[in-house]
């Protein structure tokens, strides 16, 4: 079990009870194999169709019950990291090439870049920082990493007349708006297309245009905030916590590395990366493997043109592995889940049950109910690859039951995942940048609330769009 700390306006640090997510998925273990002695154990049929597996509509049996016993539940954990083998791996191997990356300080010297370059253009200022931010967070799957920007977001919002929910809002919400996109986000839409046997980053037309479609709606939401609070103080949701900083103003802008031919060689070499990656998944057939391979290839010549030498490199390497640790081991917990329902055999009466609660339902709301049972797993299990390989194991024969194409059940996975992270207080990487921006959490409910219900309100007109045009 954990605690998150929030500062109040006081600067006192208020300790709010959550479970930890680790502890959560082993209540839902525990859980599970209570069930296993309840629940009736049956089984679908399954066949190879197109090289993926995939249920026979209407083999549903009920079989002899075989519950799981208390001995069989720890060895789940083992089994079930196992299992995920390969997309822990690549979690792993793929965040300690983008540790490398970070350490070559070529993200902050290009923001910094971009910051120098709007100095006095300051209408300009918030669209740019969450375009550049939201390319992150759509490419490489920024979320936690960005928490190192937001004292700068502050202050440059600050030196500009706005306050630090602006500051901290120009990172997050710009950072999210490409995490929610997620057209190339290898530990959500990457994880969650290759456990649904869907083509890794296939439908990437769409998800591009729902992402145009949220990113602007997030400019525009701070930007009218924006304007608001520097046309009156008064009007920013910490204007008594503004008031005592009005005489700590230091501009860190200066803190920027400059940015240098190295770095540029290394935005230019994970460009490239990026679009092998994509070629080599459409024209090549890539998986998981390959592009793991290409993320450690960029990774490593990333650390030679950023001159860390070789002790250096891998340090990073082991260093960014440590940071995505927490994400990649969270997805063999929650295979294990899977694991205890298989072993007991109740997974496709689940499986089985959902279909006949919803199957009388027209196909655009049962995408929204999926949807929406992501909404709320993502309270309780936020790491989205943890979520990913809890959910999209169900979610996926369910999809073939229905009638329904497989991506739309990745892309209600993908958007249930990613938009409550701005407002939910047990999203690590949201209470993790309010505590550095000095924001209680409280206020920032309230500066947010209404643009995360038109992100769900998007997302949701975006699933009936994907079920009405059948993206595959």
């Amino acid at each position: 079990m954990g605690t998150n700390e929030i500062t109040t306006p006081s600067g006192e640090q208020k300790k709010r009870w959550i479970p930890h997510t680790y502890a959560i998925l082993f209540t839902i273990m525990i859980l599970a194999a209570i069930a296993s002695y309840i629940v009736p154990a049956g089984e679908f049929e399954r066949i190879e169709v197109d090289g993926r597996t995939a249920v026979v509509e209407g083999s549903y049996a009920e079989i002899e019950q075989n519950p799981v016993t208390p001995f069989e539940l720890f060895k789940a954990i083992p089994l079930g990291m196992s299992a995920a083998s390969q997309i822990i791996f690549y979690i792993f191997l793929v965040g300690g090439s983008f540790g490398i990356i970070q350490a070559t300080g070529t993200i902050e010297a290009g923001i910094g870049k971009a910051v120098h370059k709007l100095e006095n253009k300051e209408r300009f200022l918030i669209p740019v920082i969450m375009i550049l931010f939201s390319i992150l967070g759509a490419t490489i799957g920024l979320s936690e990493e960005a928490i190192i920007f937001v004292p700068i977001g502050v202050a440059v919002a600050r030196a500009l007349g706005f306050d630090a929910v602006t500051g901290t809002a120009m990172v997050s919400l710009g950072a999210a708006s490409g995490f929610i996109g997620g057209m190339l986000n290898p530990f959500t839409v990457g994880v969650a297309q290759s456990i649904a046997e869907v083509k890794v980053f296939s439908g990437i037309g769409f998800r591009f245009a729902v992402y145009l479609v949220v990113l602007t709606v997030a400019i525009l939401y701070v930007m009218n905030y924006a304007k608001k609070v520097k046309r009156d103080p008064k009007n920013s949701v910490i204007y008594d916590i503004e008031l005592k900083m009005k005489n700590k103003q230091a501009d860190e802008r200066d803190e920027f590395q400059q940015f240098n031919w190295r770095h540029a060689s290394v935005l230019a070499l994970l460009a490239g990366g990026l679009v092998t990656n994509v070629y080599g998944v459409f024209k090549w057939d890539w998986f998981l493997t390959e592009l793991t391979a290409t993320f450690i290839i960029i990774g490593l010549l990333s650390g030679f043109i950023g001159n860390l030498g070789i002790n250096g490199t891998f340090e990073a390497f082991v260093e960014g592995m440590k940071l995505i640790a927490f994400g990649a081991l969270i997805v063999g917990f929650a295979r294990a889940i899977l694991v205890v329902m298989e072993q007991g055999y109740i997974i496709d009466t689940v499986i089985f049950g959902l279909s006949n609660l919803i199957s009388s339902l027209p196909p655009s709301l049962n995408a929204v109910g999926m949807y929406v049972t992501q909404i709320i797993m993502n309270f309780f299990i936020p790491s989205g690859s943890g979520q990913a390989a809890t959910t999209m194991p169900i979610m996926t024969p369910l999809a073939d039951l229905l009638g329904m194409e497989r991506q739309i059940a990745v892309l209600a996975f993908q958007y249930g995942d990613a938009i409550t992270n701005s407002i939910i207080p047990t999203s690590a990487s949201l209470m993790a940048y309010l505590a550095v921006a000095g924001v209680p959490y409280e206020r920032w409910v309230k500066f947010i609330w209404k643009l995360v219900l038109a992100w769900l309100l998007i997302a949701l007109v975006a699933i009936v769009v994907a079920v009405a045009i059948g993206v595959s």
